[in-house]
């Protein structure tokens, strides 16, 4: 599921002021705010979960469409905890220029990862091959998507940082009118997207299938719209600016919704598909789209919400209470708005119910983690975590891409099957098991996620550490 691979990392060495008063405090580099990453190396962790074992249980995997399991949180716990770091990161900005250089450098750099790990030019863990037709080579992806939140809300930061403020003045609302621009901002994205989502024509349009493996490799199909406002697969506005200004060949090629009950029989599993599926099951669809990485940027303003209530608001318990109060605000609406069926939960559109249950599923489980390593000090029991949190750029690329797998699968005894990795799957996890489901649920927790979490430990004693 390569649609859910995520990680940006902004700067493990966040910097922020003393912990209980972070406000009145001059900025020490040697103190971090420990719950950030225990929160990024817990995002990266079930990001590895999901797309390694979501194949066998493909509950946690993604939605075919509607809908929401938990690798549908992996992406906006990104954007959400990139959001909170940006005033962490910009709470002094001495330079805007400097400021505005640094954010265009790092913009670049996702970008170049992005295209390199998802535009197909690697090919790892399975297949030992590399390279890519530029005639279909992936420009969209995740990391992709994360650049462009970050540059927009970056730069938003960065041109309406007000005076530094030691103090809030008093009232519940103080928080919301010290960056009053930035919802402004949150709340122009949001008509656009409605208004596009819901007013664009969508003609009939075609395909042709590019699978040497498909029986039908080779034939056109004709997707049959002429409407305007549907959220269904074939025929929504977001699909159909990605193919008017991508290109259908530059699309993810295995959407999610070709293991929905109207393609196949195994639905929530992938098979083949049924005799009677309509032709728009066999192409390709943009998860990390033009319109629905318009909509996620909402996710990451909210994040910076957040991220300003850690920098300006003193005291833990005002802390959470916000937080929390938010959280649950934003969770019951994003239900209310989907089981009234105003808009349905769907990650691959990023419909605003989306952004409120998983925004606020977010703040709900970062205020959790606050609680209980900022506040009682429970650090050591996450300690792994927050090894990965500190160096998730180099967990995503090794990990989450399959690149150190793929290494390790090209050395091979006699077939290419024979490799150490399936060994150590059917032999110590599957064959103990005698499951192959269980077998891979532990292979991935325990020599994936725990052994990357000791990886990144060594690094960190190192002081090593992959920054953008």
């Amino acid at each position: 599921m390569a649609e859910i691979k995520a990680d940006i990392a902004l700067d493990h060495r966040l910097t922020i002021a003393e912990v209980t008063d972070i406000s009145a405090q001059k900025p020490d580099p040697k103190i971090r705010v420990a719950s950030l990453d225990i929160y990024r190396g817990l995002t990266v962790a079930l990001m590895i979960l999901v797309d390694d074992a979501g194949g066998e249980w493909p509950k946690i995997g993604h939605a075919p469409w509607n809908g929401c399991n938990l690798a549908d949180f992996v992406m906006p716990f990104f954007l959400f905890i990139v959001g909170m770091a940006i005033p962490l990161a910009f709470k002094r900005i001495t330079s805007r220029h400097h400021a505005v250089r640094r954010v265009i450098v790092r913009t670049l750099k996702l970008l170049f990862w992005g295209i390199m790990l998802q535009g197909g030019f690697s090919h790892a863990p399975d297949k030992l091959t590399y390279g890519v037709d530029m005639k279909k080579i992936r420009w969209c992806g995740i990391l992709q998507r994360i650049a462009f939140a970050y540059l927009v809300v970056a730069l938003m930061e960065i041109f309406t940082k007000k005076k530094q403020t030691r103090e809030l003045p008093p009232g519940w609302l103080s928080i919301y009118k010290l960056y009053s621009s930035q919802w402004l901002m949150g709340a122009c994205i949001l008509v656009i997207y409605l208004a596009v989502i819901y007013g664009t024509y969508v003609p009939h349009w075609q395909f042709t299938v590019n699978d040497r493996d498909s029986a039908d490799y080779g034939k056109v199909f004709t997707v049959e719209c002429a409407v305007r406002g549907k959220l269904d697969p074939p025929c929504n506005a977001v699909g159909f600016i990605d193919r008017e200004i991508l290109g259908i060949n530059h699309m993810y090629q295995h959407p999610a919704w070709k293991r929905s009950e109207a393609c196949t029989e195994n639905s929530p599993y992938e098979g083949p598909f049924r005799t009677s599926a309509p032709s728009w099951c066999k192409a390709p669809f943009e998860p990390e789209g033009i319109l629905s990485s318009i909509s996620a940027v909402l996710s990451t303003i909210i994040g910076v919400h957040f991220g300003h209530v850690l920098v300006y608001m003193r005291g833990h318990a005002a802390r959470l209470k916000h937080w929390i109060v938010m959280g649950f605000a934003l969770l019951i609406l994003g239900l209310v708005l989907h089981f009234t069926h105003a808009i349905p939960l769907n990650k691959q559109l990023y419909t605003f119910s989306y952004v409120c249950v998983t925004s606020g599923a977010a703040a709900l489980v970062f205020s959790s983690i606050y609680a209980l390593v900022d506040i009682w000090g429970w650090k050591c029991i996450f300690q792994p975590l927050a090894w990965i949190g500190m160096n998730a750029m180099l967990v995503y690329v090794m990990a989450a891409e399959g690149i150190f797998a793929g290494f390790i699968n090209g050395w091979y005894y006699n077939d290419p099957h024979n490799t150490l990795i399936y060994w150590i799957q059917k032999h110590i996890f599957i064959g103990v098991w005698h499951s192959q489901r269980v077998g891979i649920l532990l292979y991935v927790i325990f020599a994936e996620i725990l052994f990357w979490g000791m990886v990144a430990g060594i690094f960190h004693r190192l002081e090593i550490y992959w920054k953008l």
